[in-house]
């Protein structure tokens, strides 16, 4: 398992204005979620891995489609975001194995992912510094949602159940794996999309316009 990096750096802060405006953004919809699912951290995640896996598609589409009209190399970008993309929606299915999202969460997923998809597209197209900035804070907040999920289960109030068979497949966890090691996998897995997305930001934001996405 690659090891865990959800803890450093814990936090970009705002150097311009851009910054400000997706920090606030993102500290909004982390208010809803708290409202909406106060500690019910499995069905959260069930929610709002189903809105992290959408940034690295849209971005990775139109980092391919901006590719191809100028004919020049991507830098990489394309493969990060697609594999971004993928790595959500394996959280998705893990937790949807461990949560089972009721009628309502269901429906709520295809409200926000089709209000978010589309404002996404729009943002990535107008100013893609702004849209990676808001990925790298929602996955700070995500670090933070898995590290309040592990103290809850360390607590004894959230029973430690065993691994799906899924995840044990997915990270190559060892077959007595429980919910914790699979939120720890998950929080390092975010650790990961938080600094290449601030990254990005700080690429497309000109201190090394011609650098290629950080390691993995």
């Amino acid at each position: 398992m690659t090891p865990d990096r959800s803890e450093t750096p814990p936090h970009h802060t705002p150097t311009d204005l851009s910054d400000r405006i997706a920090l606030i953004v993102v500290k909004t919809m982390r208010f809803f979620a708290d409202a909406f699912f106060a500690r019910r951290y499995g069905h959260r995640a069930v929610v709002l891995e189903t809105v992290a896996a959408v940034p690295g598609m849209v971005g990775g589409m139109l980092v391919h489609l901006k590719s191809l009209r100028r004919m020049s190399d991507d830098r990489g970008w394309i493969h990060t975001l697609l594999e971004e993309a993928e790595n959500e929606r394996m959280h998705l299915m893990v937790f949807v194995a461990i949560a089972k999202p009721n009628a309502l969460e269901r429906l709520l997923v295809l409200l926000v992912q089709g209000g978010f998809f589309n404002t996404f597209f729009l943002l990535y197209l107008l100013a893609p510094k702004t849209a990676h900035r808001i990925v790298g804070y929602l996955e700070e907040e995500a670090v933070v949602s898995y590290t309040h999920y592990l103290a809850e289960i360390d607590a004894g109030r959230h029973p430690n159940v065993a691994a799906p068979q899924i995840a044990i497949d997915y990270w190559k966890l060892p077959a007595t794996a429980t919910l914790r090691d699979v939120v720890l996998a998950t929080r390092t897995d975010e650790g990961k999309h938080r600094d290449v997305n601030h990254r990005f930001a700080d690429i497309l934001a000109g201190e090394r316009p011609g650098a290629k996405p950080a390691e993995a």
